[in-house]
């Protein structure tokens, strides 16, 4: 039988009105929202279950009760890793598209975290968190392109600062399925998990996070847009969402977009290019790129040849 922990909390005044799974997440600071569903969680207000989007009151006494974390083994593993950079501080690499950065349910081998701790044999020690070692930023598993990880915790101070505070540079390209109507833009919006799909984040007028987005056209097709996009900030499938607010989704994503029936067997056509990051000991920030992949230059022929 799995193991259970149940949890009472009172529920104070500066709460008042909060979700549940809020609370859960950012109150009690059991487990991120998202690992909510993974945590067969049950809720219950003065004995009484309710969901998950019921709204607390002060004074009323909460009951949570969820099922321990799965348990796994968080080895190395020898996996071919395209290393774009590497010093005694850090190393850049170009994540393949399909490939998860950190374990976590339902992806507990293959991914690029366990690729980095054979690559670096005693990066694991070096961190309290073992499932993500040195990890400082991630890319979606369907996004390829350039990510940087410490190699030991000052190194992973400097360049948390410098995501958080936002000074880095990040670019990407893409394919867009549409033509979007000017040559640059930015669009600015706040953004949420989609009530109705929690797969989904979705633009709302009020209670997101802000999301900043600047785009550059690079070239019109004959219905579709190969773009420059430069995020000032990191929300969670920002890039796409906000394509997708603007009528063009890119190319083969398969939460914002419908299947291209052109060319259905390509992945998302988004590819982190070039990364511009203070290193430790070093006073200028560096630019890292990495290299197109064969299946977003398939892509580019394809469109090109419909244009």
């Amino acid at each position: 039988m799995t193991d259970r922990t149940l949890l009472r909390s009172e529920i104070d005044e500066s709460a008042n009105g909060m979700r549940v799974d809020r609370y859960i997440a950012e109150r009690l600071n059991l487990f991120p929202r998202s690992q909510i569903a993974h945590r067969d969680v049950t809720v219950r207000i003065d004995g009484s279950g309710v969901k998950l989007s019921y709204k607390v009151r002060s004074g009323e006494v909460l009951e949570v009760e969820y099922a321990a974390a799965e348990s796994a083994s968080i080895t190395a593993e020898d996996i071919e890793l395209d290393i774009v950079f590497e010093n005694d501080d850090v190393v850049v690499v170009n994540k393949p598209a399909g490939m998860v950065v950190h374990p976590a349910a339902g992806n507990w081998t293959g991914t690029l975290a366990q690729g980095l701790m054979h690559h670096v044999q005693s990066l694991q020690e070096r961190f309290d968190d073992p499932a993500r070692p040195g990890i400082v930023h991630r890319l979606d598993k369907d996004t390829s392109g350039v990510l940087i990880a410490a190699k030991h915790p000052e190194a992973l101070a400097l360049l948390s600062e410098q995501f958080k505070s936002h000074t880095t540079e990040k670019t990407y390209v893409a394919i867009l399925r549409g033509q979007l109507p000017h040559s640059t833009g930015t669009v600015h919006n706040e953004i949420a998990r989609d009530p109705h799909n929690r797969k989904r984040f979705t633009v709302v007028r009020q209670g997101g996070k802000t999301a900043i987005t600047n785009y550059r056209i690079l070239r019109h097709y004959n219905g579709y847009t190969f773009v420059l996009l430069r995020p000032e900030t990191g929300r969670t499938h920002q890039l796409r969402v906000h394509m997708a607010h603007l009528g063009c989704p890119i190319v083969g994503d398969p939460i914002y977009a419908r299947r291209d029936p052109r060319f259905p067997e390509l992945g998302l056509l988004l590819h982190a290019y070039q990364l511009s990051i203070r290193l430790p000991h070093e006073d200028e920030a560096r630019t890292f790129t990495a290299r197109i992949p064969r299946s977003f230059r398939k892509g580019l022929r394809f469109v090109s040849d419909r244009s």
